[in-house]
């Protein structure tokens, strides 16, 4: 019998009602089960730590709560940032806390990334006071303009569609420092590259001397964990989303983000913005604090507009449905392409009846009955038996859906490896500019690349138009350099 203190984890996309069954979990726990004297609920949703915003982020209103203690939400301002590792030591903080209490943490979310660097210890970097030798001599050897960028390192990341020679140089400095991480990245992704570069400044070591110290460390769970996966049919869960989308303006989606816009054009925020009054064109950094929020960027146009119109404000929404469903597609596949390959890699090969990291797929596609049923009744019954050390039942066999998701490829988990894995390569046919090279991930994706459209066209282009001045073939293509463009901000 294992020594680890047990939590629960609820994950699952946005709108599918976690933080419902949460609730009801922790409401049966506290009739009394096992010894335990009930639950606390620690929030792990990234948005939802902010204060106020209760719309934009969905929060579960304090009257539905139930009186369950909600913990690690409402306390940082909306113009705070706050990173997963601020997140998991918080955590760690109330989970301990929460068993003191004899009471069982249940961790709820959509930010799956948190969730698995809370149940997995040793994954992220730690600061550092001084620089390596080898991150020393790199440094040394810079030129002065990359020197110049390493010692002043934007605050915000650029965007690579106006100002690309400013996001080619971050990742031409990336790639003079760590040369197989900047492979990872796309240099378009000026967020990923800046944030690489960040760990170079504040561990001294670069990310892939981490990586590899890291997968000399076996992945080992801090806690045992029972996981349940709150999933619905997308096609379904696209039809509730869309609802909410249109709950949510009627709830006062529109006078938050107002408020948010405000915000963000104050002169104490960090970020750069217009004058106080929220009314100038902003220039907000989308990917920071609760600015990340879907809606906030995509009602951008309509509040900007001086003469706001029923057309701009139906293409905001429209935008943000299609925002959110894309948001629940990512969750789906970071649960299956990370975290899902890390539990079975941590249990090994002794099945469900010994593993530390039980993971349970729980249908919500029906609700009413079905709810009550398929969700509550067996994520109950499978609460009992974790706490109480029984048998647990096969996660294979809850549903079909359950049979589905829960099988996945084999794929590495070791941080070595998912490195070699996920490398990008630049496609000399796809790149007009060589100063901004079309990059596509190598593998599968690079073939399914050269199967394109666009990629044959200009194969086909770059054949017949062989030898003639690179001006002139760049001419020819650009035609069609729109939709490759497209393809390369996908990836």
């Amino acid at each position: 019998m294992s020594t680890l203190k047990p939590i629960i984890t609820v994950c699952g996309t946005t709108g599918v009602g976690k933080s419902k069954l949460s609730i009801e979990l922790a409401l049966k726990l506290a009739e009394g089960q096992h010894g335990w004297k009930g639950a606390r609920i620690i929030n792990a949703d990234s948005m939802q730590v902010y204060t106020g915003m209760d719309v934009i982020t969905n929060k579960v209103p304090v009257a539905e709560r139930m009186g369950v203690d909600h913990l690690l939400m409402d306390f940082k301002q909306p113009g705070e940032q706050y990173v997963v590792g601020q997140w998991v030591q918080d955590a760690i903080k109330a989970i301990d806390e929460t068993h003191r209490m004899d009471k069982i943490p249940i961790i709820v979310g959509g930010t799956s990334y948190w969730i698995q660097h809370l149940i997995f210890p040793n994954r992220l970097p730690t600061p550092a006071q001084s620089l390596s030798d080898s991150v020393a001599q790199s440094i040394a050897n810079l030129s002065p303009e990359l020197l110049e960028l390493y010692n002043a390192l934007p605050e915000h990341p650029p965007s690579a569609a106006t100002h690309p020679q400013d996001a080619m140089l971050l990742h031409k400095l990336l790639t003079a420092l760590d040369e197989p991480i900047a492979q990872r990245w796309h240099w378009r992704d000026t967020r990923k590259v800046i944030g690489s570069l960040r760990v170079i400044k504040d561990t001294g070591k670069v990310p892939s001397e981490i990586i590899t110290e890291q997968s000399k460390i076996a992945l080992a769970p801090r806690y045992r964990t029972l996981c349940f996966w709150l999933y619905a049919e997308p096609s379904v869960l696209n039809e509730r989303l869309d609802a909410r989308v249109d709950d949510m303006i009627k709830e006062g989606l529109l006078d938050e983000i107002k408020e948010l816009r405000a915000i963000a054009s104050s002169p104490s925020d960090a970020v750069v913005a217009g004058p106080s009054d929220g009314s100038a064109v902003q220039q907000t950094d989308y990917t920071v604090g609760i600015y990340q929020s879907i809606g906030y960027k995509e009602f951008h146009d309509f509040l900007a507009s001086p003469k706001p119109s029923d057309k701009l404000f139906a293409s905001a929404v429209e935008q943000m449905k299609y925002g959110t469903r894309q948001y629940a597609k990512r969750q789906i596949r970071w649960l299956r392409n990370k975290l899902l390959p890390a539990i079975y890699s941590a249990n090994g090969a002794g099945g469900h009846a010994a593993a530390l990291l039980p993971v349970y797929l729980l249908d919500a596609t029906e609700l009413g009955d079905q709810w009550t049923t398929r969700v509550l009744g067996e994520g109950e019954r499978i609460m009992e038996a974790f706490l109480g050390n029984e048998t647990l039942p096969d996660p294979l066999s809850l549903s079909e859906a359950a049979r589905e998701m829960l099988t996945i490829d084999v794929k590495p988990t070791n941080p070595t490896e998912v490195l070699r894995a996920r490398r990008k390569v630049v496609c000399a046919v796809c790149t007009l500019d060589t100063s901004q090279p079309f990059m596509v991930e190598a593998g599968a994706q690079l073939e399914a690349h050269r199967r394109s459209r666009a990629h044959r066209r200009y194969a086909s282009r770059d054949k017949k138009m062989h030898g003639r001045p690179a001006k002139r073939r760049a001419a020819v293509h650009s035609d069609i350099l729109t939709k490759v463009d497209a393809e390369a901000s996908d990836q």
